[in-house]
């Protein structure tokens, strides 16, 4: 399902250029590939450019069984070209997505070969997880044209993306990737101020930490914790943010919520002003407790269940989108 923008008028015909072909980028093209645009796909390392198209192909069938393709597979794999040089990939590309390593240094050099390549309009958009792009993607010609556009993975399943701005990015830049973004079915998160992390992390951030010291301080099991969100939080958030949420359990709305529970929440939040680090016995602990419902050889086997839980979840939401 896309927004009402026209990806084809947006694009003029060219192509997307996907750099950095892991699981990112690989749901990436799929994206872009999903809603009829040409995908060019390129990775320093030609293995993982190799190993992406099975990959893409078998995400392709499942999304078709649930109903969320309307072409054959094939058909829209064939939109998605690998390439063998960085330069191929981004020449005469309208957009670039960028899903390389999560280091500055490594998206500095990428910013800047980019620089020396790409059209003077191309747009590019970094899947980042949470650096600003201050830190990589300033004073550059194409500085103006560079964004962040976070997505979660897989992105072809998890609609949202996070658009951040640097210090240097133009207006009409934010305004090309929100229209380029919902264009392609994704949905359109405007994060107003440079912040590590940005929104999505910073609330899992966190979840996980209290999650974290509730096992150490022997409050809940792992799996108790992931039962609370799985079969409680989960639920509502599935379909409501947690605005909405204590909006509605309260029988006067989100100010009176604040009443009645606000001091609680302020409590909790005062008796968690020392942070514990995720230290090694900690990390181990949670481990082994991992490891005990599900073990190492079976990591992939539950990556692709949790695909199929997402890919019918994605199937239902599409068949029954609620108003506004």
């Amino acid at each position: 399902m896309t927004d009402s923008f026209d990806v084809h008028a947006l694009s003029g015909g060219r192509h997307v250029a996907i750099v950095g072909a892991g699981l990112v980028g690989a749901g990436w093209a799929i994206v872009f590939a999903r809603a009829g645009l040409h995908v060019k796909m390129f990775d320093a390392n030609p293995d993982i450019t190799r190993r992406a198209v099975p990959l893409i192909a078998t995400q392709l069938d499942g999304l078709r069984q649930h109903g969320l393709i309307d072409e054959a597979p094939a058909d829209v794999l064939a939109r998605i070209a690998p390439v063998a040089t960085l330069a191929e990939a981004v020449d005469g590309a309208i957009y670039v997505q960028e899903s390389v390593l999560e280091r500055v240094d490594v998206k500095r050099q990428l910013m800047v070969d980019l620089d020396a390549l790409v059209a003077p309009d191309t747009v590019v958009g970094s899947s980042t997880s949470g650096i600003p792009g201050s830190a990589f993607a300033l004073g550059l010609s194409m500085s103006p044209r560079v964004l962040i556009v976070h997505p979660v993975n897989p992105p072809y399943l998890v609609p949202v993306v996070e658009l951040v701005p640097s210090p240097e990015t133009a207006a009409q830049t934010v305004d090309f990737a929100d229209a380029w973004m919902r264009a392609v079915g994704q949905t359109v998160v405007h994060v107003r101020k440079e912040v590590e992390g940005f929104v999505l992390n910073r609330l899992q951030a966190v979840l996980l930490r209290e999650a974290w010291a509730l096992v150490q301080e022997g409050v809940a099991s792992c799996e108790d914790i992931d039962k609370t969100v799985r079969d409680g939080l989960g639920w509502r958030w599935s379909f409501m943010g947690p605005f909405e949420t204590i909006d509605l359990n309260a029988p006067g709305g989100v100010a009176d919520y604040a009443v009645r529970l606000g001091p609680l929440y302020q409590r909790i939040a005062q008796s968690r002003q020392h942070d514990t680090p995720w230290d090694a016995a900690l990390i181990g602990q949670v481990e082994t407790d991992r490891r005990q419902h599900l073990s190492q050889t079976d990591l992939e086997t539950r990556r692709a269940w949790r695909d199929e839980r997402l890919m019918a979840i994605a199937a239902t939401r599409r068949a029954t989108t609620p108003p506004g």
